[in-house]
């Protein structure tokens, strides 16, 4: 009698421990019906095996402490999920990925910027594609941001924060000249007509605007017209000699106007150096900066300054949001679902938006932006509203996108030394197009293939 009772109680026991183990599934099989928008935990995270990520970033500590605080945050949501998380200095953290690659340890996740193709090419990105709709929700992530990290028809990179190049705008210097701030609707002409404008009646000195014609180019007027500094899908140059020739003699005529700063102002006050910028300095009326740049500007100075949108042409205003840096999967990750939730959470959920704020750019979902536009300093609220209206200006003239040729630094150096010529009067606008082109049509032919 004692022996079959501890038989029946031994099965009983065993019927229990089998209801209490849930049949825990793998982590590929992970439940896709996740509210992507954050909030509570997964349904039945609880029953999920427990997974582990890892993920990689570059920067200093203030954005290791806000990132950390995020993941644990996710964490909380997700509880079948931990994440351990690493940072390297901007110095050292592709060096450090590269070698994680190379010796196939790499993180699930990791932060790139533009050269995600570089990595795309080498077949080590997971493509997001598959879990987009289902644990990663992109609709309502800018459709620029989205094809900025589409590459060959694949979905390689998401958004951590956005960014756009804006013509930055001393208002208090346009008031002292009596000239109304540009609209929205103003071309190059008018952007010529208000910097000889700004040059003349202000003198002694001042200037109205930065000659950017390297970063203007590549940025933004090529793309006024439709077209593109190179070509990623056909492999070739996305301009025109008569391109080139264009926008040289619109800055020679400039310089020999006086509405642009002199070129040995220029070199000892370099327009890309906020600590030295002649905007800050009310000395220059506009230049072209990336938009997270405007608080830098605007920290030295009492002069008020704001974001405009660059002149049209035929295709509109030639800007986009661009990704500043963004998250890409491991293409060996043993758990791309829970990559896609990560990255999920990164771009759509509230609390991680008030705890990463803007450190990495501005939010590329608009949800994001108007949640973070509540609690804004001034300055970031020009920045967030000169975004919206990026975002709104892209959707009515979409812009193609470009991504370094081969040969990149020999293209750039090529174009600031033209640029140059012209500055100091060694060349005109047009030869300076033609030796120009000449010399960019070698630089691709050795290095094709």
């Amino acid at each position: 009698m004692r022996k079959r009772w501890l038989t029946l109680l031994a099965a009983a026991l065993l019927a229990a421990l089998t209801a209490c183990g849930g049949g825990g599934k793998s982590s590929d099989s992970a439940p896709s019906g996740t509210e992507p928008q954050g909030g509570a935990s997964p349904s039945g995270s609880q029953g999920q095996e427990q997974v582990e990520l890892r993920i990689m970033w570059w920067g200093d500590q203030t954005r290791a402490d806000i990132t950390n605080q995020a993941l644990r945050k996710f964490e909380e949501k997700y509880p079948h999920i931990k994440v351990v998380g690493e940072f390297a200095p901007s110095s050292s953290y592709f060096d450090k990925l590269n070698t994680l690659l190379a010796s196939g340890t790499a993180p699930d996740v990791f932060f790139l910027g533009g050269n995600y193709i570089d990595y795309a090419d080498k077949g080590v990105l997971l493509d997001l594609g598959p879990y987009v709709g289902n644990e990663l929700d992109l609709s309502d992530m800018d459709q620029g941001l989205i094809d900025y990290g589409t590459y060959k028809g694949k979905l390689y990179h998401i958004s951590a924060g956005a960014n756009s190049r804006g013509i930055l705008v001393n208002a208090t210097m346009f008031e002292e000249a009596g000239v109304p701030l540009p609209t929205d609707d103003w071309t190059w002409e008018d952007f010529a007509r208000i910097s000889n404008e700004i040059s003349q009646k202000l003198g002694d000195g001042k200037f109205g605007t930065y000659q950017f014609g390297v970063e203007g180019m590549k940025g933004v007027f090529l793309a006024t017209r439709g077209k593109v500094f190179y070509d990623t899908e056909k492999d070739e140059i996305g301009f025109t000699q008569q391109d080139v020739e264009d926008w040289f003699t619109f800055w020679d005529q400039l310089y020999k106007d006086g509405g642009v700063v002199t070129p040995e102002l220029q070199v000892s006050n370099p327009p890309d150096d906020a600590n030295k910028s002649l905007v800050s300095a009310g000395k220059v009326a506009m230049n072209l900066i990336p938009s997270n740049q405007l608080a830098a500007h605007q920290n030295l100075t009492q002069d008020e300054l704001t974001l405009v949108l660059p002149p049209k042409g035929p295709n509109g205003h030639g800007v986009i949001l661009e990704s500043s840096q963004g998250l890409s999967g491991y293409a060996n990750t043993k758990h791309p679902k829970e990559v896609a939730l990560l990255m999920n959470f990164w771009i759509n959920d509230p609390d991680a938006a008030k705890i990463l704020g803007n450190n990495r750019g501005v939010p590329g979902t608009s949800k994001m932006r108007d949640l973070l536009k509540q609690d804004a300093s001034p300055v970031d609220k020009i920045v967030y509203d000169y975004l919206d209206k990026v975002s709104a200006a892209n959707k009515e003239n979409p812009v193609k996108l470009s991504f370094n040729p081969p040969g990149y630094t020999e293209w750039n150096k090529l174009l600031e030394t033209s640029l140059q010529e012209i500055a100091f009067g060694r060349k005109d606008g047009k030869t300076a197009a033609k030796d120009f082109y000449e010399g960019l049509m070698k630089i691709v032919s050795k290095n094709a293939g």
